[in-house]
């Protein structure tokens, strides 16, 4: 099997553990409810997450020109400064004089650099100017990204899902979210992750006993105490999973491509829903949904849209080999039903036509080799809401019914339209796998055949396998996952991301997928079709 050369990052990454750490108090050792990060009192401003940056793209407004986003969080009103150079020293390096962080946005704020160099490590770094003393900043802290490639190069990424859920916080005493750290040491140039990135509806509790008799510590803060309702609560569910040195560190050298599924609000939610769960005083899923989406803006290095900055579908240009399609399965969806209608439409809404014309218009256009689509949902594995309704567009064997009309129309525009070297990659199934579509075994058959890659959960429970849907003729041809047992601890080793290599002489692209321990449980090689 082809094996892509490996190239290692230059960033020191022991250097940026100690950097983004720096301003943020993690309770070491324990498992008592805190209110927040600890700040230590200073004149100073201070960063209090660390830094990350998203959304690199070589791209954007119809224009090319690389660009990157940059994100970070003070401790009060100051304004957000950036420093970018191609040389850890900072030689000749170029500032961006960012916008002023405000209690409005919980004191985060973003920068989109723009006229980055293709194909090169960039190093950052972000200071915070106090606005009530403009003679004083903060301690910078430093980052890293690579631009997309200007001409075929080897490109190399990983994606996961699922971060922090179903009651398995940080535990300090297991390493914290060790699978950022196994991620890292694959040295990505970026992570896809395909939702679930906070798990707003899932409280902790102190202490969970294992099936061994030890116990699981959990971190606690008071956000992370109950289900998320105010946007304080949705965006102290983000300040919890930075309070990890793992992610502090991976976030600090690897950009992060966002998209949001159910668990950023509530489990399985649709907009019209009212609840019923006694948990909530809030009944409104999109009041709760609009508070959701604010604060992962708010928190994740995305880069939003003046006129939807709601907006989650995007498009991210990583150079003449591969563009990045990320799709939003929740925000235009009809209700969760029995998803049995004959007709598109209607109740049977999934993606929205607006979302369905965007996709199809990018692929038409996109001229790069492989066209990967981001999905918060798997195609063909079911995913159930209660007994009688479903979550997923999958509703069981047969012709295409419900939800299932809009990944039709897309499958078959691929198809008419001659779109080569389609790849699905996606998660929120908390275990990993591996599908080939063959329209020879599908009873709808007007697609040209395709992969679609599983993995997560990186740090949540484990849960699986599925049950496969016949109607795009999915075939298994890998899974691990608990066999049965549900939410399996991250103990238990089922943790699991994918890794992406796409040889830059060739442009084969190989899948593995990888657990915890960084061990290739499966892998294959794909030729593009020219």
């Amino acid at each position: 099997m082809q094996r892509n050369r490996f190239i290692p990052s230059r960033l020191n990454r022991r250097r940026f553990l100690a950097g983004t750490t720096a301003g943020v108090g993690l309770a070491a050792g324990s498992s008592l409810l805190l209110p927040r990060p600890a700040i230590a009192q200073s004149n100073r401003p201070l960063i209090t997450h660390g830094v990350q940056s998203g959304d690199v793209t070589a791209y954007r407004g119809g224009q090319p020109g690389q660009h990157a986003v940059i994100w970070s969080r003070a401790d009060r009103p100051s304004r957000m400064h950036v420093e970018w150079s191609t040389t850890e020293s900072f030689a000749d390096s170029h500032h961006v004089r960012g916008p002023a962080a405000l209690p409005e946005t919980d004191y985060t704020a973003k920068v989109d650099l723009h006229g980055l160099p293709a194909g090169q490590h960039v190093f950052y770094r972000v200071q915070f100017e106090d606005l009530s003393d403009v003679t004083v900043s903060s301690e910078p802290v430093i980052g890293s990204l690579r631009t997309a490639p200007g001409e075929k190069r080897d490109i190399s990424f990983v994606w996961t899902g699922d971060t922090c859920g179903q009651g398995w916080g940080i535990n300090l005493d297991w390493g914290g979210m060790r699978g950022y750290a196994t991620m890292l040491a694959n040295d990505p140039a970026f992570l896809i992750h395909n939702g679930d990135t906070i798990y707003a509806d899932g409280p902790l509790q102190e202490e969970v006993e294992l099936a061994d008799g030890t116990m699981w510590k959990n971190v606690m803060t008071e956000e992370k105490a109950k289900v998320a309702e105010t946007l304080a609560e949705f965006r102290g569910n983000y300040k919890y999973n930075l309070m990890d040195e793992n992610v502090l560190a991976f976030n600090a050298a690897v950009p992060v491509f966002s998209q949001w599924d159910d668990h950023e609000t509530v489990n399985n939610w649709y907009p019209n829903e009212v609840l019923t769960d006694d948990r909530y005083s809030e009944k409104s899923v999109g009041l709760l949904a609009a508070r959701a989406v604010r604060a992962f803006h708010e928190f994740m290095p995305t880069r939003q849209f003046a006129m939807d900055p709601e907006r989650i579908h995007r498009a991210v240009h990583y150079g003449p080999s591969l563009d990045v399609f990320f799709i939003d399965k929740r925000t235009f969806r009809g209700d969760n039903s029995p998803n049995d209608q004959e007709e598109a439409g209607g109740g049977a809404t999934f993606l929205g036509a607006a979302q369905v014309a965007w996709l199809k218009n990018a692929l038409l256009n996109s001229r790069a080799t492989w066209k990967v689509i981001a999905s918060d949902m798997p195609i063909g594995i079911v995913v159930r809401d209660g007994d009688q309704h479903f979550e997923n567009g999958a509703n069981g064997d047969g012709p295409v019914r419900g939800r299932e009309h809009d990944i039709a129309d897309i499958l078959r525009f691929i198809r008419h339209n001659n779109v080569k070297n389609t790849v699905w990659l996606t998660a929120d199934v908390h275990y990993t796998a591996a599908h080939y579509y063959d329209p020879n075994q599908a009873v709808f058959q007007d697609f040209n055949p395709f992969w679609e890659f599983v993995s997560g959960p990186i740090h949540a429970g484990s849960f699986g396998p599925g049950d496969m849907d016949n109607t795009f003729g999915p075939q298994v041809m890998y899974s691990k996952d608990p066999g049965g047992q549900p939410n399996l601890p991250p103990t238990e080793g089922l943790q699991f991301f994918g890794h992406v290599r796409i040889d830059g002489d060739t442009e084969v692209m190989t899948v593995t997928l990888k657990d915890i321990a960084d061990e290739a449980l499966w892998s294959v090689d794909l030729e593009p079709e020219v």
